[in-house]
């Protein structure tokens, strides 16, 4: 089980003020609050708890304690696609070769659509 931290930081998007913002996900909600409290985030910024889209938004300062700790930097895309395969399989998966399962996924789906047409 592993708790890993994104780099949204580094986008646009990122950034909330003048902080930089990362998301923290985890495989069970017992690992992502424990990390939360090793790094000195409150248990009450946790964002749609229970749910497949579980996480807490961290600062660059708390991603770096973070990643000190043991848990595993992904790239925003990796993280968003874990968390889609999260909502259709229930599990996280690895970041390895998320993109490429959300993609397979997406083209399963849209597949029927196109079917029959010339």
């Amino acid at each position: 089980m592993t708790v890993y931290v994104d780099d949204m930081y580094q986008t646009e998007f990122g950034r909330y003020g003048r902080m930089k913002m990362s998301h923290m996900i985890a495989n069970t909600s017992v690992e992502l609050l424990a990390m939360a409290k090793t790094i000195g985030v409150q248990k009450r910024w946790l964002q749609h708890a229970g749910e497949a889209g579980e996480h807490f938004d961290i600062a660059k300062c708390k991603r770096d304690l973070a990643i000190a700790a043991g848990a595993v930097p992904i790239t925003i895309r990796q993280c968003s696609a874990m968390c889609a395969r999260r909502r259709v399989t229930g599990d996280l998966g690895s970041p390895d070769g998320a993109e490429q399962w959300l993609a397979a996924y997406a083209s399963r789906r849209r597949a029927p659509e196109t079917e029959g047409r010339p």
